[in-house]
Order: structure tokens, then C-alpha cells, then sequence
């Protein structure tokens, strides 16, 4: 404990207090307090002026993150039919049909998205209480209820990462990998912070981006201007 205790006061030392960094030289500073042998996760985290108890104010989407996330993505599908072949095709890692549903109902979890074709979904609510809670529940507007289950799976391979407004009003995303070099990183939360700004609802009054976080899996967050994305 007190090992991770001196590593992040240390990082915690790189940081000004009150201020918030542009973009680049925050990824400047989650590299310099990087003092972990494993390639952790970025992540991102917007908090948004938004009432998700309002069904207009629920920010819920996808995007697709240039460079992807850096992390292998398991994708199950449920279908039937030709459509398990085309998943299997595509690259599906898991793919089936009740059996499939009754496996999860059992406490199987080996995945990490769930794409479903329409007619499949009666089944696929039979686990809703499962899935739901995890954030793995099917759903037609980020695209994973579809009988195009090669563009679905393909997108989600590619670096398609999900998100969804929590309780406080904040989204958290992750973004890459520090292994990656600062441009991919810049590129790819530039889509992210383009693409929630798009999202903004009509009846969202005030400041919409309240604040934005940068921070690696053991590293510090860092506080991003929000003013310095470009539009």
C-alpha cells in the first residue's frame, strides 16, 4: 500500500492546483507518472450539464474511436438461422440462439458486447436483468439490434466504444491504451468530445460540458479545458 501510495503523490505532484491542461500536454503528463510495467487503459470522464432522470436528457450513444481502444473486444451474438453463420463470418467470438440465453441465465459473462438480431430480442429479455445492470443489454440505437450482424460486429472490432450517462451526469469512456503514441490518443478523444457535443439535447440549459478528466488505469486525473476542443 503505502508502494502505490508514494507512486501516486508523486503523480499527483506533476499537477497545478485549479488549473485545467489542454489536451496535449495532459497526455504529456499521465506518460511522465506512468510507473507500471502493464499498458494501462485511458479513460475519459465527462461530466455533463444533464438531467438523466429526464428521458430527453438521457445522453446514450456510441462512437467510433479512430485508432480504437487498444483492448480485444469478445463479441457474442444471438441469432438464428443463416444469421449464426454470418457470425461466425464476421469474427463473433460467441454466437447462438436459446441455448445461448440459457447459458447466461446459468451466470456465464465470457464477453464484453451483445449484438442481437430484432427477432431474437424476446429471448434476449429474458436476461434483461443480467445484461441490463452491466450495460451489456442489446439496443437499436447504438446500433447492436440488427440483422446486419458483419457491419455490427465489424464496427465493434474496429474500436466502437458504448456509453452511457450515469446518475451524476457523467460519461465515462476509454479512449486507448498508453501505449499509444500522444496523436493517436489526441485523435481519438477529439472524436469522442465531437461526438458528445453532437449529442447535446435541446432541453439542456447552462454549460452542457462541465468538466472533463483524463486519467490512466494507476495514474492521476488530469482536468482538461473544455474551451480548448475545437468545434
Amino acid at each position: 500500500m503505502s508502494k502505490a501510495s508514494k507512486r501516486r503523490k508523486g503523480a499527483k505532484e506533476l499537477l497545478e492546483p485549479q488549473k485545467c491542461y489542454g489536451l496535449g500536454e495532459a497526455i504529456e503528463i499521465l506518460k511522465q507518472a506512468k510507473a507500471t510495467k502493464f499498458d494501462q487503459s485511458v479513460d475519459m470522464a465527462i461530466r455533463l450539464g444533464v438531467d438523466p432522470r429526464k428521458a430527453d436528457q438521457m445522453i446514450r450513444g456510441f462512437c467510433e474511436l479512430p485508432h480504437g481502444t487498444g483492448k480485444s473486444v469478445r463479441v457474442l451474438v444471438v441469432a438464428k438461422g443463416e444469421k449464426l453463420a454470418e457470425a461466425k463470418d464476421a469474427g463473433a467470438d460467441h454466437y447462438g440462439e436459446e441455448e445461448i440465453i440459457k447459458k447466461i441465465q446459468g451466470g456465464w459473462l465470457e464477453f464484453d458486447r451483445v449484438v442481437a438480431t430484432p427477432d431474437m430480442m424476446a429471448q434476449v429479455g429474458k436476461v434483461g436483468k443480467i445484461l441490463g445492470p452491466r450495460g451489456l443489454m442489446p439496443n437499436p440505437k447504438v446500433g447492436t439490434v440488427t440483422f446486419d450482424i458483419k457491419k455490427a460486429v465489424d464496427t465493434i472490432k474496429a474500436g466502437q466504444v458504448e456509453f452511457r450517462v450515469d446518475k451524476a451526469g457523467v460519461l465515462h469512456v476509454p479512449v486507448g491504451r498508453m501505449s499509444f503514441d500522444n496523436k493517436k490518443l489526441e485523435e481519438n478523444v477529439q472524436v469522442l468530445v465531437d461526438t458528445v457535443k453532437r449529442m447535446r439535447p435541446a432541453s439542456a440549459k447552462g454549460t452542457y460540458m462541465k468538466t472533463i478528466t483524463i486519467n490512466s488505469t494507476m495514474g492521476p486525473g488530469v482536468p482538461l479545458d473544455p474551451m480548448g476542443f475545437s468545434s
